[in-house]
């Protein structure tokens, strides 16, 4: 990225750190954190669909294992946040590597199909498995995170808006900064080969099944990590909160933000996340409005916002 565009994502980050010290409540913090938790999601499942160009219609389910796993080492163990997250992450990136293994040897539509079947396994699962996941009525009484230190006071997260804005802001840098690395090495370039063409990519000599499963991991791991913030925010987590509706609207974000672009993931998470909140007044017109607004989107740059803009710059435009 060039110095105008550090510059820029810089001042960006310094505003976002700022918006709860300049008077902003705690209902507008509360929107700005699930719309930074669609960013997390947004940033892995564009390692899926964007790099390697596999059409994934479960993410969601990471979601959710990633929540269910620190909810439960919380709840019978007693993990706190700042260690169950770690599981969490390693326990969804497995699940996204082991559905790969068979996935990932149909194409197309049948790969669609077979994601989409796992997402609603995973949440079927969470419904009747009721002695370990509640059932319809979830996991209840999940701590929420609280910093010590020795000598100083205790700080607990409880249900103020803020702490959770901050983790999540900076779960959303640190994720992007992975993002960005990964894009930018070899790893990265050779996940781009096998989007644009799996057959050349095969026969130049990359690893097309190992690389496909490091993406699901990976990708399936930052959902993980989201999922355990997501879990010790609310405090208590249902089936409910990660179907299939979920699973499609992230999936309009990444394409909303540009295929492969690591800050159209964000902005199309933050456009997507907001916009329905900043309608609100309109009572029920404000869902017909949004889905307008994105089919005006998608008419006038259906590219994206970061996408290839084919015809006017001959490339990309980077990550």
């Amino acid at each position: 990225m060039s110095r105008r565009t550090n510059l820029i994502w810089g001042l960006g980050a310094a505003l976002a750190f700022t918006l709860p010290l300049v008077g902003v409540n705690a209902y507008h913090l509360d929107v700005l954190t699930t719309a930074l938790l669609y960013a997390i999601l947004a940033l892995g499942l564009n390692l899926i669909v964007g790099l390697t160009g596999v059409l994934h219609l479960g993410y969601a389910a990471f979601f959710g294992i990633g929540a269910y796993t620190y909810a439960l080492l919380n709840l019978h163990a007693g993990w706190p946040f700042w260690l169950g997250w770690i599981p969490a992450a390693l326990v969804a990136g497995l699940c996204g590597a082991a559905l790969g293994l068979p996935a990932l040897r149909v194409r197309g539509d049948y790969l669609a199909i077979v994601t989409l079947g796992f997402g609603e396994i995973a949440r079927i699962a969470c419904l009747n498995l009721a002695r370990w996941t509640g059932g319809p009525n979830g996991l209840l009484g999940i701590a929420h995170p609280a910093l010590a230190w020795p000598g100083g006071p205790r700080l607990d997260f409880g249900v103020a808006s803020a702490p959770y804005y901050y983790l999540a802001l900076l779960a959303v840098l640190m994720v992007g900064g992975l993002c960005v690395r990964l894009i930018r090495s070899r790893v990265g370039r050779a996940w781009a080969a096998l989007r644009d063409d799996e057959l050349a990519a095969a026969c130049a000599g990359i690893p097309v099944l190992q690389l496909k499963l490091l993406a699901q991991g990976i990708g399936g791991a930052i959902a993980g990590i989201a999922g355990a913030i997501f879990a010790a925010k609310q405090g208590t987590i249902t089936p409910d909160s990660f179907d299939f509706i979920l699973s499609v609207m992230l999936l309009a974000m990444v394409v909303l933000g540009g295929l492969g672009s690591v800050r159209g993931a964000i902005i199309g998470a933050l456009a997507l996340g907001t916009l329905p909140e900043l309608l609100r007044g309109m009572e029920q017109y404000r869902m017909l409005v949004f889905g307008l607004a994105m089919i005006v989107m998608m008419r006038l740059r259906p590219e994206g916002f970061f996408g290839k803009a084919r015809g006017l710059t001959g490339g990309s435009r980077g990550p």
